[in-house]
């Protein structure tokens, strides 16, 4: 069965957050919802989703993916030291990492976007560029084990990719 973690914090984009953990969960995936802390976190339009797990209790474990939704979240994601440890062992191990909007924030404080095709939200395009990546102007882009997406509109191609990778 394959393991995905989907990271969490406040203000999330709820939408970025819901699509992909029911499509994943459709597909019969083992999903752990994982933040800084294992606590009740609010989205930006005020819905309240709960950790499984928190980081401390998962950053040794392995899966398969990590999702990274957008909205605000990632700006608080990318504040902890061991959220950044944890997507960068498992894109250094060659699992797939997938972010969304501003997501890839994630991605460039973990190190891993120089060289890499990266697309995300439009304001964070200078963001991107200067992390050394390329980016890539298209809903969704893979590269590698990086899968990217712009909003909420590209998400149906962006899971393709993320389902196609995983075998489904």
């Amino acid at each position: 069965m394959k393991k995905i973690a989907i990271l969490i914090e406040d203000l999330v984009e709820e939408v970025e957050f819901l699509y992909p953990f029911y499509r994943f969960r459709e597909e019969g995936f083992e999903i752990q919802v994982v933040g800084p802390e294992k606590r009740a976190y609010k989205g930006k339009h005020g819905m309240v989703f709960n950790a499984d797990k928190a980081i401390e209790e998962v950053k040794n474990k392995l899966y398969d993916l990590i999702f990274i939704p957008g909205g605000y979240c990632p700006d608080r994601l990318r504040r902890s030291e061991e959220i950044l440890n944890f997507v960068k062992s498992h894109y250094e191990k060659d699992k797939l990492v997938a972010a969304i909007c501003h997501g890839p924030w994630v991605l460039i404080s973990a190190g891993i976007t120089k060289g890499k095709k990266i697309t995300g939200y439009f304001s964070i395009k200078d963001d991107i560029i200067n992390s050394g990546a390329r980016y890539v102007d298209e809903p969704a882009v893979e590269d590698g084990n990086i899968i990217t997406a712009q909003n909420p509109a590209s998400m149906p191609k962006m899971l393709k990719i993320i389902l196609k990778k995983l075998g489904v």
